[in-house]
């Protein structure tokens, strides 16, 4: 077991930060991972360079934070391993819009690992948002209107259907992406249940607002989303392979840009179960269209 201290180097000054010091090869003992996650709820997003880890090894680190869920509600796993997806941006299968993982069932991932195993030599970053520093930015009567906001989130939305399938591996995995179609309602203004901080809970798969009709709902969203993607929220994510990142999916957005051409780029992404999200009413989400995910979630159970 290793004890070895390690440095925190902030990255942004509103999100991210490298941790130095610690070798994910190695098991990590309790103590040292609470350090981790301490670190990871002030800095939403940690790096840690240069680590080459083999699946097993990474499926041990992600597990450190909870229990693991599927790779995902619909999309196919990596052949044998049903907690790892393939982040694969060869087949014109490109993430490249702002979300929040898998915000469409019910219970959405506590947190994401991504370990890069093959990087572009340019491009292929990936952007996090600090989706909590965005609320903040919020005018006084803007975040009272957004405490109030419940949106409906669906993966029949994205990249699944939004564009155009560039070969037929993309459109055979937007088909998948879309085979059982879920709609859930979160609040607009998530509570974070370890540190108790607001942060919009929106993203790419938030459609409508409830209450609201479609142009409503897409000029309050845009609004909001404005703030996080200020560029003072963000932080870019510059990959080498053997690279990873874990990210806190309650307070943060991702997006992949796809920036570099038809050159490969691929990831594996393994994430840990999460919570049902509780607004500021502490009301909590509820299902519109589809089942629990209990095949994806053990948090469902």
């Amino acid at each position: 077991m290793t004890t070895t201290a390690f440095d925190i180097r902030r990255i942004g000054g509103r999100i991210g930060a490298e941790l130095v010091g610690v070798d994910l090869s190695q098991p990590l003992e309790p103590a040292l991972a609470a350090e981790i996650n301490a670190a990871l709820l002030e800095h939403k997003a940690l790096v840690f360079r240069g680590q080459h880890l083999d699946d097993e090894r990474q499926l041990r680190f992600a597990a450190l934070f909870g229990e693991l869920t599927g790779a995902h509600p619909t999309v196919d796993s990596v052949d044998g391993r049903p907690n790892i997806l393939p982040v694969d941006g060869g087949e014109g299968i490109r993430a490249n819009h702002w979300h929040t993982d898998v915000t469409f069932v019910r219970t959405p991932p506590k947190a994401s690992t991504l370990r890069s195993l093959v990087v572009p030599p340019y491009g292929g970053n990936t952007l996090i948002a600090n989706s909590q520093t965005a609320y903040q930015d919020l005018p006084e009567a803007l975040r009272e209107l957004a405490d109030r906001l419940w949106a409906v989130h669906t993966n029949d939305y994205d990249y699944a259907t939004h564009s155009r399938p560039s070969s037929d591996a993309a459109s055979e995995h937007r088909a998948k992406f879309v085979s059982t179609k879920y709609r859930t309602a979160h609040p607009v203004v998530r509570v974070h249940p370890e540190s108790g901080e607001r942060g919009l809970f929106i993203g790419g798969f938030a459609q409508s607002l409830v209450g609201l009709n479609s142009s409503e709902s897409r000029d309050l969203l845009r609004i909001l989303q404005s703030y996080v993607t200020r560029p003072e929220n963000l932080l870019r994510v510059v990959w080498e392979p053997g690279d990873v990142v874990l990210f806190d999916n309650r307070s943060t957005q991702h997006y992949a840009p796809d920036d570099y051409g038809e050159l490969p780029r691929r990831l594996h992404r393994i994430t840990v179960a999460g919570d049902v999200p509780v607004g500021v009413d502490g009301r909590h989400s509820y299902i519109l269209e589809g089942d629990e995910a209990a095949h994806y979630t053990p948090a469902a159970a």
